[in-house]
């Protein structure tokens, strides 16, 4: 059934694009070599306890925040936990540029980590950098969300502690029970979800679940989604041609879709497949402007490639990158990568509405931000 807030336009060009993306995948998907949940664990570095919870034993460091300048003489940003909940261990980190500007509000990010909802949170270091370059470098206020786990908590969890925090940013907006300090800097009516990974999956069906509440005065201007974690059954060009790679191994991919997604539900699930169709559909329309960036060396990056011609043929403003090479999470270990995702964002926060000629924004064309388009160039897959 579709939705109600369907028009039959609409969907007729949703029906197109999906008869489309269906043919132009591979129907000669080689032979997969069987590998065990007992392997892919071990790879994850995870195990089950007896109590049905995992054990994660992955060692990345946590750290504890920075909540002023003299605790961290090299800090380039300030950070606090806040709790949101008497009754639950919620917590969004909340990061402000050292010297933040004065008589100048700064655009608010609200960031999702990754880890395939299985793994890390807002305290990982890699993110805790992530989060603290971003505040400083645009500059913007951060808050970073802390998003329970899978599979002890299933999706649609993680969605559900993403609105709450959004919630929680709307009550400091009001002033709801007074208002954080550092949210003074804040400007509420640019607001932009950012994700990685796993939290541009989530930075993406909250905005579309966001709409069926009332958020004023917060103005969601944007969604910047950072090497999206889709899937699907039907495996892509890119997943079979990296089938073994080191970062997201397609066996180990598997295995986490099943431990993140609703028991009895498969991989072309809309939590999963955001262009199999489902409950959100008819609002896919209405989304504002979208940043994507993927990475050709990344399994993943055909799932972007996907949501981005998805979009477009939606009329959503979608404005891309797609690097040769590279690999899923490479921010977060090349400065260089780290540095071109940087300045994107930035660009895309503060100035993208008026570097857009208009007549681009009306026709839905989407805009490469790549010296070349390599997408239409025929080059995508190396």
């Amino acid at each position: 059934m579709l939705p109600k807030d369907s028009k039959p336009w609409n969907t007729l060009v949703f029906l197109i694009f999906l008869f489309i993306s269906f043919h132009q995948s591979l129907s000669d998907i080689p032979n997969l070599i069987e590998h065990t949940w007992q392997e892919a664990f071990k790879a994850l570095g995870i195990s089950w306890n007896p109590d049905g919870t995992l054990n994660r034993s992955i060692l990345i460091p946590m750290v504890d925040p920075t909540p002023d300048a003299d605790s961290n003489s090299t800090a380039v940003a300030l950070s606090q936990d806040i709790y949101l909940s008497p009754y639950n261990k919620a917590y969004i980190c909340l990061y402000i540029p050292v010297n933040p500007p004065k008589n100048q509000k700064l655009p608010l990010i609200i960031y999702f980590h990754g880890g395939d909802f299985v793994l890390f949170s807002a305290s990982t270091l890699i993110f805790h950098n992530f989060c603290n370059d971003i505040s400083s470098q645009f500059p913007a206020v951060v808050v970073s969300v802390e998003y329970r786990l899978a599979p002890e908590h299933r999706l649609p969890t993680a969605y559900d502690d993403a609105l709450h925090a959004i919630a929680w940013v709307r009550e400091q907006a009001l002033g709801i029970g007074g208002r954080d300090p550092w949210l003074e800097y804040a400007d509420f009516s640019r607001v932009f979800l950012l994700g990685s990974s796993a939290g541009a999956n989530i930075a993406y069906h909250v905005a579309l679940r966001a709409m069926d509440f009332d958020f004023t005065p917060l103005q969601i201007k944007g969604l910047l989604l950072n090497q999206a974690y889709f899937g699907g059954l039907r495996r892509t060009r890119s997943e079979i041609r990296l089938i073994d790679d080191p970062y997201v191994p397609l066996y180990v991919n598997d295995v986490l879709w099943s431990l993140a997604l609703p028991k009895n539900l498969n991989r072309d699930h809309e939590f999963c497949n955001p262009i199999s169709g489902g409950t959100y559909l008819g609002r896919v329309f209405r989304l504002p402007k979208v940043y994507i960036k993927g990475d050709f060396g990344d399994p993943l990056v055909d799932r972007s490639v996907q949501l981005l011609q998805f979009l477009q043929s939606c009329k959503v403003r979608v404005y891309y990158r797609f690097n040769r090479g590279g690999h899923h999470g490479i921010e977060l270990q090349n400065t260089t990568a780290a540095q071109q995702l940087y300045n994107d964002m930035r660009w895309f926060v503060y100035d993208v509405d008026i570097d857009v000629k208009s007549e681009d924004l009306s026709s839905g064309k989407y805009v490469n931000l790549n010296t070349v388009d390599i997408l239409s160039s025929g080059r995508a897959s190396y």
